[in-house]
């Protein structure tokens, strides 16, 4: 089943010139696939690189995806850099007990209006899972947006247990 997810910015970090990031995503157990899609003007892309994983991904242009199986505390996240670099951890609880998270190397493709990724998210365990799609968006100028299906009240926090506001039955 593919989604069609827009991502909106925190109200304390607006972009200056990026205007929207839609994403269509697939995502199961198994082969998933997502397209983050960037309108108006295009953010500051960190330069190609060899696809391996690398971290801190997030404190330049980046896209993300949280997954927590249904009814658990523990959470994955994943980083995908417009570079073709990425990261996988797994997280016990809420910012807590982070490790490097096994999967294949996911495939990034630089499109000319964002990426498209392609990875195997068949270690994870089967079942219903809560998602978060995000972004870190920074621009020329310097300025930072965090996109998100949805925010908490305070500052932007992607690990935030609102943030995972996406239903993906079990299949």
């Amino acid at each position: 089943m593919s989604l069609r997810i827009p991502l909106v910015p925190h109200p304390e970090h607006p972009p200056h010139g990026v205007e929207g990031i839609d994403v269509t995503a697939d995502i199961r157990r198994g082969a998933s696939i997502l397209a983050y899609r960037v309108t108006g003007r295009m953010p500051l892309l960190p330069a190609p690189a060899a696809p391996e994983r690398t971290d801190g991904l997030w404190r330049r242009t980046c896209f993300e995806l949280f997954i927590r199986p249904e009814g658990g505390e523990g959470y994955f996240e994943f980083n995908f850099s417009p570079s073709t670099q990425w990261a996988a951890y797994r997280f016990h609880g809420y910012r807590e007990g982070m490790r490097e998270q096994p999967i294949a190397a996911p495939a990034i493709e630089p499109l000319e209006d964002g990426i498209r990724v392609r990875l195997d998210l068949g270690g994870l365990p089967g079942g219903a899972w809560k998602a978060g799609i995000t972004a870190v968006i920074e621009e020329a100028d310097g300025a930072k947006s965090y996109w998100s299906v949805l925010h908490g009240p305070a500052a932007p926090d992607f690990h935030a247990p609102a943030g995972f506001a996406i239903d993906l039955p079990a299949r």
